[in-house]
């Protein structure tokens, strides 16, 4: 089990495909997008590699040259770190699906299993919501997705919000 894994890509699938289909998006390109968007995870810059991988899956496959490309900027598109502004809406979904798998409850578990992979403390992983985590809401394209992402930002908010009172011992209720 990794923070990255199949069922992450699943759920980017099942989240894509929700927000396709409430934004009109074309559903085959969101759908393999999707689903290719994290295939070359463990390599640096993930997207460019996973974008350059799924060209070539799908000319295999038989897809248009079209398609193929519609595609691959989707993948390119995904990454937080690589700022690529998205052109497409079928780019978006597949930006915003993945940004609101990284959020809410289940963002709170995968970013701590991603902590435990990295070896990384709960003071770092605080860190790793400030930077990242957080500002995740506002950086969502379509209104189908800024409505899923309120309830989960709200919910990650909280968690981080009583962590830090926990770890700075504010909870603690002083005897007299």
């Amino acid at each position: 089990m990794s923070s990255h894994d199949k069922d992450h890509v699943e759920r980017v699938v099942k989240i894509a495909e929700y927000i396709a289909k409430k934004e009109g998006a074309d559903l085959k390109i969101v759908l393999k997008a999707a689903e290719l968007h994290d295939i070359a995870r463990s390599q640096a810059d993930h997207a460019s590699k996973s974008a350059e991988i799924a060209r070539n899956i799908l000319k295999k496959e038989g897809y248009s040259k079209e398609f193929i490309e519609k595609v691959a900027h989707a993948i390119e598109a995904h990454s937080f770190s690589k700022r690529i502004k998205p052109r497409t809406l079928e780019a978006k979904v597949l930006s915003d699906a993945d940004k609101i798998d990284a959020i809410g409850a289940t963002g709170v578990a995968r970013a701590f299993l991603y902590s435990g992979e990295h070896g990384r403390s709960i003071e770092e992983t605080l860190k790793h919501f400030e930077e990242k985590l957080l500002k995740l809401k506002d950086l969502i394209y379509t209104e189908t997705g800024r409505k899923i992402a309120e309830s989960r930002h709200k919910f990650l908010t909280d968690f981080y919000n009583r962590l830090k009172t926990e770890l700075e011992f504010k909870d603690l209720e002083v005897e007299k």
